[in-house]
Formats: structure tokens, C-alpha cells, sequence
């Protein structure tokens, strides 16, 4: 099961823009139960980065909510991929201005 661009999930959003509430949300829990039964098992955390709460979205997702910092790293590609498109309005010059931190990734990334 693929979760990111996921078809099921980008068809619900388009219900709710179009204001069918009922299909999207009919829609989204196809999606949710797809997701708990493929991933009852599995690990389905994009995280590379080595973190006790690898896996566990809800005390993962609490935290950076708490700390206010950052937010959490399966969330960067999709964030960024929104800043591209922002920064393209000034000739991408951001990247410019940006290093990106040293983290400590877990084993099975470290090179």
C-alpha cells in the first residue's frame, strides 16, 4: 500500500472541495482501513532518523506539538515540496541561505 500520493485519499479530497462530505468521508475510511489492515504488522514510518518513537504517530505527532521546533520528519517531503514551489517565486535564491542539520539517521541509513 502506497501512503504518500495515495489515489483513494487524493479522490476523497476531491469530494470534500467539491462539497460531498459523505463520499470523501466514505472515501477516507476505505483508505483507513486499508491502511490498519496492511500496516497492523508492518512498520509504515518513513523516518530515517534513529528516534525512540519511530513508528508511533500519536506520541511522535504529540511531542513536536508540544515543543513547537519543527515537525516531524515523515511530514518534511510533503512540507517541502510546498516550500519549492514558494521559493520558486524568488528564483529558488533560498536554497542559498540553507544548511541543512547533521542527524543522526538510524543503521539501516547511515552510510
Amino acid at each position: 500500500m502506497q501512503i504518500e500520493h495515495n489515489e483513494k485519499e487524493i479522490a476523497a479530497m476531491r469530494e470534500f472541495h467539491k462539497g460531498n462530505r459523505q463520499e470523501g468521508l466514505r472515501l477516507q475510511e476505505e483508505f483507513a482501513a486499508e491502511f490498519r489492515k496492511e500496516y497492523a504488522e508492518k512498520d509504515h514510518c518513513p523516518c530515517q532518523k534513529a528516534c525512540r518513537y519511530h513508528g508511533n504517530c500519536k506520541e511522535c505527532v504529540a511531542i513536536h506539538r508540544a515543543h513547537q521546533e519543527h515537525v516531524p520528519n515523515c511530514m518534511r517531503e510533503m512540507l517541502n515540496a510546498k516550500f519549492k514551489i514558494l521559493s520558486g517565486l524568488t528564483e529558488n535564491t533560498l536554497a542559498n541561505e540553507i544548511e541543512p542539520p547533521k542527524e543522526i539517521l538510524r543503521k539501516e541509513f547511515q552510510k
